[in-house]
C-alpha cells in the first residue's frame, strides 16, 4: 500500500508533458467485464467464462490516471483483507502474479492462478463466439450415462469438422520466419507496443501476442472456476460411465481439465517448438474426420476394474489391470464425438491401422520354408522397378495400434509398491518442476507423461485373442534402436524380435493369432546416451559377463528402469487371459505376466544359433541373474563368458 501511495503521489504531480507516457499507462489497465456461461455436466453446474476482447479505446476515453490508480489502491486493500485459502499438507506454495486492478473477484492472495486468468484476458488465442462454454455451440439438457448433454445443431453450423470454429490466425511474440509482432511482460502482464503506438497517435494496428492471457503457472482444488469433468477411472460398463481425459488448456479447457501432461508424449515438445516459430496456431486443434480405428478392438474385462466386474470404487487401486494408458483412447473421435465439436478437447491416445511387415529376415525364412506365403498372412512382395526381376521376398499382414500413455497415478504407484505423494513428489523433482500441478492439484488422479509409449503388431484375427482356447504367441519387446534398426551385435534384441515375429507368423497361420508389442523404451529405460557410455565401459574394462549389470549399475546408478509391472496393461487391453507361446526369457516381464493373473504355457528363449558374437556376453548375465534358460550358467561361467576389444576389430 505504500507503494502505491507514494505512485499516487507520483501521478497527481504529473505535467502536460508527461501526457503521452500518462496515456500509454492508462491504456494497461483497461476494466475487463468476462460474463460467466453455466454448463451443466454430470448433474453439477460448471460455470465458465466467456471473454469478449475490447475494442481499442483512445486516450481521450480513458479516466484520470490519479483516480484510476486510486481504484488500483482501493481494490488491492480489499484483496489484501481476505485470508489466503488452506494450501493442501505437503505441498509448497507454488506463487502466481497477482490478479490486474480489472478482477471483478478477488483472486487468492496465493497469486492469481486462474481466477486472475479467467477474469483478464482470453483462456485461447482468439476470442470465442458470445453466449457459449465451448467456442460456438449450444448446450442441451438431456439423459444419459454421462451426465455431460450437448447441442449439435451450433457446432455443425460452424462449418468446421475439428470443432474450432472460426478463429483468427495468432501472431507470435518476437521476431523470425512467418512471426509478427513483439512485446514485453512484466509482473505476468502483457505490454504490447500496439498500444504504446495507438496511444500517441499511431496508425498502426494493434498486434496481438502468441499467449495475451497471464501465464497460469498452477491450479489449486478449489480455486475460482477449477471444476474438472469427472472421471471414475475403470467404471463402465461403458466410456460414459468413465468419463473422458482432459488434459489440454486451450480455451475453457484449462478450468475443467482433469488430467496433468499433454498429449503426444515426449512429442509434445515438437509441439511447442511449432508453436513458438508460428507455424502452427496455440488453439489448433485436429480434423478428426476418418481417423477412426479401421479394426475393432472391443472392450474386454481388463477395461473396467480389476476385470471382475466389481465396482472401481471397491477396489484397490493395485487390483486394477489397466493404469498405464487409456483403454478408449482409440475410440474418443467416436465416443465424445459431439462434445469434441463443441470445444470438449478429448483427443485420442491409441491410433490403430493395418499395415504390413517388411524385414530382410523374414524374407530369408520363406525361402527356407519356415512358413508358407499363403496369401492371407504371408504375402508376396511386388518387383522393384529398380530391379526388374528380383524377388522382394515378402510382407506379413498385419493390425497394429500405437498407444500413449496415460497414467491413472494411484493405479501407478501401487502397482509399482510406493505412495502416491512419492510418486508424485518424484515426478515433479526429476521433471524440472516441469508439472506443478502434480503437487497442486491431489484431485487429479491422472497424468499424461512425457515419454513414449508402445506399438502392437497383430497377425491374425484380433478377435480371437480373448478365447482362452485360441492359441496366443506373444513377444513383449524393449525397444533398442542399436540393434533393432542397425543390426548392432552387441546384443540379441533384433535377432530375438525377429524370431518373435516369426513364431507369431506361424502361430496365425496354425488358427492362431501372433502378437508383437514393442515398448519405448530404450537402453532398458536408461535412455541411448547411457546406453552408449556403458558400451564404452565394458569395452575399455575387459567385457565380461560377470560385470555386465554392474558396469550400468556404475553409469546408470540402477540396472534397469523399465519397471515390468505396467507392462501387462497392454495384454489386458488386448482381452488375452492365456498366453500359450511367451517368446520371452525374462523373469521380470513372465513375473508381472502371471501376476496380473494372465496363465502362461510355454517359454521360448532366443535359439543359440541366433546369438551374434558380443551378444553372449548380455544372455549368460541375464540367465546368470534370473532369465529363463534350459542352460545352467554359474558364477564361474560369466567370468569366463568375454565378449570382443575395439583392437579385435577393424575401426
Amino acid at each position: 500500500m505504500a507503494d502505491l501511495a507514494a505512485i499516487l503521489e507520483l501521478l497527481r504531480g504529473l505535467d502536460a508533458k508527461h501526457e503521452k507516457l500518462a496515456a500509454q499507462v492508462r491504456l494497461i489497465y483497461l476494466p475487463h467485464a468476462p460474463r460467466l456461461v453455466p454448463l451443466q455436466i454430470s448433474g453439477r453446474l460448471h460455470v465458465y467464462p466467456s471473454i469478449h476482447h475490447l475494442a481499442q479505446i483512445s486516450p481521450s476515453h480513458v479516466v484520470d490516471t490519479s483516480s484510476q490508480v486510486e481504484s488500483i489502491a482501493a481494490q488491492q486493500q480489499r484483496t489484501s483483507s481476505i485470508p489466503p485459502s488452506p494450501l493442501q499438507s505437503g505441498i509448497d506454495n507454488i506463487p502466481c502474479g497477482p490478479a490486474g486492478p480489472w478482477a471483478i473477484a478477488s483472486p487468492s492472495p496465493r497469486g492469481g492462478g486462474v481466477e486472475a486468468l479467467r477474469l483478464a484476458s482470453s483462456l485461447g488465442t482468439s476470442p470465442p463466439p458470445p453466449h457459449t462454454p465451448f467456442g460456438g455451440t449450444s448446450f442441451s439438457s438431456t439423459s444419459g450415462p454421462s451426465g455431460i448433454a450437448l447441442g449439435l445443431a451450433a457446432a455443425q453450423a460452424n462449418g468446421s469438422g475439428s470443432g474450432s470454429g472460426s478463429r483468427s490466425t495468432p501472431v507470435v511474440n518476437g521476431t523470425g520466419k512467418g512471426v509478427n509482432g513483439s512485446s514485453s511482460s512484466t509482473n505476468g502482464h502483457v505490454h504490447r507496443k500496439s498500444d504504446a503506438s495507438a496511444a500517441s497517435g499511431d496508425a498502426t494496428p494493434a498486434k496481438k501476442g502468441l499467449y495475451p492471457s497471464r501465464v497460469v503457472l498452477t491450479t489449486y482444488p478449489g480455486q475460482a472456476g477449477i471444476d474438472p469433468v469427472p472421471v471414475s477411472w475403470g467404471a463402465g460398463p461403458d466410456a460414459r460411465d468413465r468419463g473422458p481425459v482432459v488434459c489440454s488448456r486451450i480455451a475453457k479447457n484449462l478450468t475443467i481439465r482433469n488430467s496433468i501432461g499433454a498429449h503426444a508424449g515426449s512429442y509434445s515438445i515438437y509441439r511447442a517448438l511449432s508453436i513458438a516459430m508460428g507455424q502452427l496456431r496455440p488453439d489448433w486443434r485436429p480434423d478428426l474426420t476418418n481417423t477412426h480405428p479401421p479394426f475393432v478392438l472391443p472392450p474386454r474385462p481388463g477395461w473396467f476394474g480389476d476385470g471382475t466386474g466389481a465396482s472401481p470404487a471397491n477396489l484397490n487401486a493395485k487390483d486394477l489391470k489397466i493404469v498405464s494408458f487409456d483403454p478408449w483412447g482409440a475410440m474418443s473421435q467416436e465416443i465424445w464425438g459431439p462434445e469434441y465439436l463443441a470445444g470438449l478437447d478429448v483427443r485420442p491416445t491409441i491410433a490403430q491401422t493395418k499395415a504390413h511387415i517388411k524385414i530382410e529376415e523374414l524374407d530369408v525364412l520363406a525361402r527356407k520354408g519356415e512358413f508358407p506365403i499363403d496369401g492371407e498372412i504371408v504375402i508376396k512382395s511386388p518387383e522393384l522397378a529398380a530391379f526388374p526381376g528380383v524377388d522382394q521376398g515378402v510382407e506379413i499382414n498385419t493390425y497394429k495400434a500405437a498407444i500413449d500413455p496415460v497414467w491413472y497415478l494411484p493405479g501407478v504407484a501401487a502397482r509399482l509398491g510406493i505412495d502416491e505423494s512419492t510418486l508424485r513428489r518424484a515426478l515433479f523433482e526429476d521433471t524440472g518442476g516441469m508439472y506443478p500441478e502434480l503437487l497442486t492439484r491431489p484431485d487429479i488422479k491422472i497424468f499424461l507423461p512425457p515419454i513414449g509409449g508402445m506399438t502392437v503388431y497383430i497377425v491374425g484375427d484380433p478377435a480371437r485373442l480373448s478365447d482362452p482356447n485360441t492359441e496366443v504367441t506373444c513377444r513383449p519387446h524393449d525397444s533398442c534402436s542399436g540393434s533393432d534398426v542397425f543390426g548392432s551385435d552387441i546384443c540379441t534384441c533384433r535377432p530375438y524380435l525377429i524370431f518373435g515375429i516369426s513364431e507369431a507368423i506361424k502361430a496365425a497361420q496354425r488358427g492362431g493369432v501372433g502378437v508383437v508389442v514393442y515398448f519405448q523404451k530404450e537402453g532398458r529405460a536408461l535412455g541411448e546416451v547411457t546406453k552408449y557410455m556403458v558400451y564404452n565401459r565394458r569395452k575399455r574394462g575387459g567385457d565380461t559377463a560377470a560385470e555386465y549389470f554392474n558396469n550400468t549399475s556404475c553409469v546408470a546408478g540402477v540396472k534397469d528402469a523399465r519397471h515390468q509391472a505396467l507392462m501387462p496393461d497392454v495384454l489386458h487391453w488386448l482381452g488375452i487371459t492365456h498366453i500359450t507361446n511367451l517368446i520371452s526369457m525374462s523373469d521380470m516381464k513372465y513375473d508381472s505376466i502371471v501376476g496380473s493373473g494372465i496363465t502362461v504355457q510355454n517359454r521360448y528363449e532366443i535359439p543359440d544359433e541366433l546369438i551374434p558374437a558380443d551378444g553372449r556376453v548380455e544372455i549368460d548375465a541375464k540367465i546368470q541373474a534370473g532369465y529363463f534358460s534350459k542352460k545352467k550358467v554359474t558364477e564361474e561361467t560369466v567370468k569366463e563368458t568375454k565378449g570382443r576389444n575395439w583392437e579385435d576389430l577393424v575401426h
